[in-house]
């Protein structure tokens, strides 16, 4: 194995690692290597010669499909070898179960701590005071490696910017009058989190308890949906906006994206949405994926309820076509914020599975609060049946 990369960015660590196994090139010597393996790959010229190809990656660049050759010697196709990383196997599912069982205890901690300090104690906090306190509670968990991204902490307005991204000294203070949308996630060693709670202190207008229903509906629809084998995200993507749509409302951006297992928290090449490339890749059991609707009104508020989900083997009454039919497992254990709930939108069995959740995110994540009673008050008042 060849590995092309600017040896000055490898560790002392990480060479070692590489040992004899893997030659180190510079960066730029692939294209002169592929070039030379070009030549010797088709250096009889034979019939058989003739029928030859490289086959590349269809995402490969340019410059590397000319050294091989070009159209006449290269066949571009979608990798195999993301849709093989993309399936999970028994060991990384289960590492994607315990690790949101620590995350989810670590955002409880966060929201109970926010809420005592703005509300209880009247504390100024700015959104990077948020980011950082929930950093240093998700550094106290078992296997915790660093965040997965940059944490999305907004307030007011700024939630309504999908990608916000608060700085110091440029960012707003929390007001406890405002939502508040909090989207974030940490790299365990077992597993990568990414999880958004939209959150309200004190009193929501009507207007934003309606919006974060219908965003929550639609979370619940998307989970609970069952689909044969060989759906795709392209497909499912309308059942998370069902509700919004029915009022005329949308949000612009996509409803789902692969996760990896303690590698990339946006790991193609699934997806759920809008996008073309979501119709090319079917989901498959062992899939990662989230589920995120969201709306946002520009300089006003945002709203975004993010769960990771794991796609498995489900039960179904009947089997059209013989195929198998697939589901969702919902892995990330946090609290929806019943503050923001208009519970006159929910049915019945949708109040029976939140219900349902909130026993099971406390039943799971208590335990870590045996000695911390405000963030056991406080999840004992979210998670509370309705």
């Amino acid at each position: 194995m060849t590995l092309y990369v600017d040896e000055s960015k490898l560790p002392a660590d990480v060479k070692n690692h590489l040992g004899d196994k893997v030659t180190v090139r510079p960066y730029e010597a692939i294209f002169d290597d592929a070039t030379a393996l070009s030549k010797e790959a088709f250096a009889a010229n034979s019939e058989t010669d003739s029928k030859k190809k490289f086959l590349t990656s269809n995402r490969a660049s340019w410059a590397l499909s000319k050294a091989l050759g070009g159209e006449d010697k290269v066949e571009e196709t979608r990798s195999p070898v993301g849709d093989a990383k993309a399936v999970k196997n028994d060991v990384e599912l289960e590492g994607m179960r315990q690790c949101h069982i620590r995350d989810g205890a670590a955002l409880s901690e966060y929201f109970a701590w926010l809420q005592d300090q703005l509300v209880t104690k009247k504390a100024t906090l700015d959104e990077v005071d948020g980011a950082d306190k929930l950093e240093e509670i998700r550094k106290k968990h078992d296997k915790f490696m660093g965040l997965s991204f940059d944490t999305i902490s907004s307030t007011g307005p700024n939630a309504a910017v999908i990608h916000y991204k608060p700085e110091k000294g440029a960012c707003s203070v929390i007001d406890p009058k405002a939502i508040y949308l909090c989207d974030s996630g940490g790299q365990y060693q077992d597993g990568t989190t990414d999880t958004t709670r939209t959150i309200h202190f004190t009193e929501p207008t009507d207007m934003e308890k309606k919006a974060y229903t219908l965003v929550l509906k639609g979370n619940i629809a998307l989970e609970r949906v069952k689909f044969p084998k060989g759906t795709t995200g392209f497909a499912l993507d309308a059942m998370a906006r069902q509700f919004l749509w029915a009022e005329g409302l949308d949000y612009r951006h996509g409803t789902g994206h692969g996760v990896g297992s303690f590698l990339n928290v946006h790991e193609g090449p699934i997806g759920i949405g809008t996008r073309v490339q979501y119709s090319e890749v079917s989901l498959a059991v062992g899939n990662v994926i989230s589920d995120e609707p969201g709306y946002y009104e520009d300089g006003k508020f945002g709203i975004r309820i993010e769960n990771m989900v794991m796609v498995r083997e489900v039960e179904t009454n009947h089997k059209f076509g013989d195929k198998p039919y697939l589901g969702f497992e919902h892995v990330t254990l946090v609290p929806h914020c019943r503050n923001l709930v208009d519970m006159s939108l929910l049915t019945d069995d949708e109040k029976k599975f939140i219900n349902d959740y909130h026993q099971e995110v406390f039943d799971k994540t208590g335990s870590y609060f045996e000695n911390d009673p405000l963030t056991l008050a406080w999840l004992k008042r979210e998670t509370a049946a309705y």
